[in-house]
């Protein structure tokens, strides 16, 4: 039994129970409780067709703390609901062919741009604007609402 595990790179301890039937094989998610829910499901389904698990969710917990029943977790809610065919179709828009058509402003040509996400593009007479600014600034350091008229 060893020399067999090795070989297929599987513990001895889970050979040994595959082989006596021990291990339990894996089964379809099913719970006892879904059976109450699951009417109520299909019940707001059919009501509001274009609401997701998540909406579902929210009023079938509104309802079922209503009559003292425990809420549902939205993870049960989406499994039941896939397994029922109550899932809204997913939408899938194919993308066109992206073509910038803009200008890209450097500061020379061939270099990268220097934008991140925490530097601003200046473009012409924002440029200036912002080095009017700054040099307004280093000449009047204490004044920080000095405008020149």
């Amino acid at each position: 039994m060893s020399v067999v595990g090795k070989t297929l790179g599987v513990s001895r301890s889970n050979l040994h129970a595959r082989v006596t039937g021990k291990a339990n094989p894996r089964r379809r998610y099913c719970k006892a409780q879904d059976a109450a829910v699951v009417p109520l499901m299909t019940a707001l389904v059919a009501v509001r067709p274009t609401y997701g698990y998540r909406h579902i969710m929210a009023i079938l917990n509104r309802q079922l703390r209503a009559t003292g029943a425990s809420p549902v977790n939205h993870k049960r809610v989406y499994r039941i609901m896939k397994a029922h065919n109550l899932l809204l179709a997913r939408k899938y828009t194919e993308r066109s062919g992206l073509t910038h058509e803009g200008k890209v402003v450097t500061m020379r040509s061939n270099i990268r741009s220097p934008v991140g996400s925490n530097q601003w593009r200046l473009t012409g007479s924002l440029l200036g604007r912002l080095r009017v600014h700054l040099l307004e600034r280093r000449h009047h350091p204490r004044c920080v609402h000095y405008r020149r008229s």
